[in-house]
């Protein structure tokens, strides 16, 4: 069986950037910019990889990191879909994610108090103890 390659995500697809790191590890970590941060450009992911001691094992650590996150494989099945011309997959990718964003749980819902003066019929979203128009008091 042969794998037809639909897409590609290369280095270019990335920003790799290397920084110093702190804490335990000694003179070795933090004289040396062994520590990767990696964003992918199109989700705006962003992760790090720096519990290594090598440039390469904390790119790898980045990368794995950044491959496991649920917005970058939401992104990636999407791309998938996408190039591989099946409508009904991009379609249900999307539904699946608008659905996924419109739980309650993601939702922040708020109800506004309204004033309402019994005797002037003076309404506002401000609470007040007494009506600024007519003066009348709070019941």
């Amino acid at each position: 069986m042969t794998k037809e390659i639909i897409f590609s995500v290369t280095k270019k697809d990335f920003d790799l950037t290397w920084y110093s790191g702190t804490g335990g590890g000694g003179q070795h970590r933090n004289k040396h910019q062994n520590c990767c941060r990696i964003k992918h450009r199109a989700t705006g992911v962003t992760k790090t990889g720096s519990s290594q001691r090598t440039r390469p094992q904390n790119q790898k650590e980045a990368f794995l990191s950044l491959t496991n996150d649920p917005k970058f494989k939401s992104w990636l099945k999407l791309e998938t879909a996408k190039a591989s011309m099946d409508k009904e997959a991009v379609d249900r990718q999307i539904e699946k994610e608008v659905n996924n964003s419109m739980k309650e749980e993601n939702l922040k819902i708020e109800a506004i108090p309204r004033y309402e003066c019994d005797e002037c019929e003076y309404t506002s979203i401000t609470e007040f103890k007494k009506c600024p128009k007519c003066g009348s008091k709070e019941k």
